[in-house]
């Protein structure tokens, strides 16, 4: 590491703590196999990029697992037709319902565990993980019943056509139903993660999505000894392979690694530590939800224009995902370091941290969004033949993709308020920019019979640019500096 990167480190101790970054280069593959097996390592002191890149590097890979599990239960849908996509699609804008309170409470607890390892206090760390680890337990029940019996009436709702309820109904009800082990996996995940324990994390998802993918093609086609479920096949992967990766996360949990482990002794109902997680949740919860709610509205709108445009929709998200997911893995090693810098009181450090992997995120982002405005047209190619569908997906990609950089800003200081346990700003931000400009925008660009489905695409260009220089100018403010959780 240079000297220049470990001047900007505000923590007194700071060289002392990472003598050897100065004193002998260290291989930068030393530094990878570090971070892939998660050597302990205190992220409130030393060098920030070296941190940054710990953290980051099983972070993003974990991300990038994630982005592949998308794009492969796509791929391999896609061979059932456009109805099956559409299915998918629309079960999917479902799901972010239980992602949007399952990233809710993961926000609160993160945050949370991530002070107490900053505070150096591990026994408090594994006592908050396990109150939010109970109050995901009661609201996945709650929410995995009540998705399983109303599926078909939703799909009516979201505005699916025949063809795609004859299709997917079974579909939707195992994804709803099953959806408690995606809540979980959020919830302990993010409890791995705020504790610095990124690797773990990567393990898990690597684990559930590896089953995944395996089992997809192999239940949706009925190859081997194993049935033809066709789009239902993929559900049943998909639970099978969160549920795994679940119990291997609670496994790890008990058995200990790195800074988090839960002991006998952290199994007790703290009333104050849930309630201060369902504040910080709530919050997160309808920051979240907002920008959700705001994705199922643009879906609405899309599904008017038919099922080719609907498939060409999915596709477009889901190969935008696989950018956005890795990318998403710095911004969560920004709102680690911010966690844990606030824990040691060292906010300088948390904010050079923050501009420092916004940085990164930028140059990365912004060198995949040129490759997808160029090669857009190859990619659809993978997943779809179909000429009405390939043109909506290959020209949502390419507008998407011009906002790539402002998106990896916004994510970055977006991570870094909820890291900080400031989730107000961030709702109020989601607020103005998707309720008040995204979908009227939207709505008003739709009825133009000249930009037909591209019309949904422009409006999230343009909201997700607005919502990166929204958020920089609160940031700048500084005020997240002085929360305490």
């Amino acid at each position: 590491m240079t000297s220049q990167t470990n001047s900007l480190d505000a923590s007194p101790d700071a060289h002392a703590a990472d003598a050897t970054t100065t004193t002998e280069r260290r291989p930068w593959w030393r530094d990878v196999t570090d971070a892939l097996r998660g050597t302990r390592h205190d992220y409130t002191s030393g060098a920030i990029s070296r941190a940054i890149f710990l953290l980051s590097i099983p972070m993003v890979l974990e991300m990038l697992m994630e982005s592949l599990f998308a794009l492969s239960d796509v791929f391999f849908v896609s061979r059932l037709g456009a109805a099956a996509v559409a299915t998918v699609g629309l079960t999917e804008s479902m799901m972010i319902v239980v992602y949007t309170i399952a990233m809710g409470l993961a926000i609160g607890g993160s945050a949370i565990v991530a002070r107490r390892v900053g505070e150096k206090d591990p026994d408090a760390a594994a006592r908050t993980a396990v109150q939010a680890i109970l109050i995901g337990v009661v609201v996945s029940v709650v929410l995995g019943v009540a998705g399983a019996l109303l599926a078909p009436t939703l799909l009516r709702l979201m505005g699916a056509e025949g063809d795609v309820l004859a299709t997917g109904t079974t579909f939707t009800r195992v994804m709803l139903g099953g959806s408690g082990t995606a809540f979980l996996l959020f919830v302990v995940n993010s409890a791995f993660r705020g504790a610095g324990d990124a690797a773990v994390s990567m393990r898990v998802l690597w684990l559930a999505n590896a089953l995944n993918i395996i089992l997809g093609p192999l239940l949706i086609f009925g190859l081997g000894p194993f049935p033809r479920m066709g789009v239902t096949g993929a559900a049943v992967a998909t639970t099978i392979g969160r549920g795994t990766g679940l119990a291997f996360a609670l496994w790890t949990l008990a058995r200990g690694a790195g800074h988090l482990q839960v002991l006998r002794r952290h199994l007790v109902i703290e009333l104050d530590t849930i309630r201060r997680i369902l504040q910080l949740s709530g919050n997160a919860t309808f920051q979240v939800l907002v920008g959700s709610l705001s994705w199922m509205v643009l879906i609405r709108l899309m599904a008017g224009f038919g099922s080719a445009a609907m498939a060409g929709y999915t596709i477009a998200v889901r190969v935008m995902m696989f950018a956005l997911l890795p990318a998403w893995g710095l911004g969560n090693a920004a709102a680690t370091m911010v966690g844990q810098s606030l824990g040691a009181r060292n906010p300088a450090r948390a904010e050079t941290a923050v501009y420092t992997a916004a940085r990164i995120n930028v140059w990365f982002l912004g060198l995949v969004g040129l490759f997808f405005v160029v090669c857009a047209p190859l990619i659809v190619s993978a997943f779809t033949h179909d000429t009405a569908v390939s043109a909506v997906a290959v020209r949502g990609l390419r507008i998407m993709a011009l906002g790539f950089p402002f998106f990896a800003f916004g994510m970055v200081l977006t991570q870094a308020f909820n890291g900080a346990g400031d989730t107000r700003t961030p709702t109020r931000i989601n607020i103005g920019v998707f309720w008040c400009l995204e979908l009227p925008l939207a709505w008003f660009l739709a009825r133009s019979e000249a930009l037909g489905p591209q019309s949904v695409f422009l409006a999230v260009l343009v909201a997700y640019s607005l919502l990166a220089a929204v958020s920089w100018m609160a940031f700048r403010r500084g005020r997240w500096k002085g929360l305490t959780v």
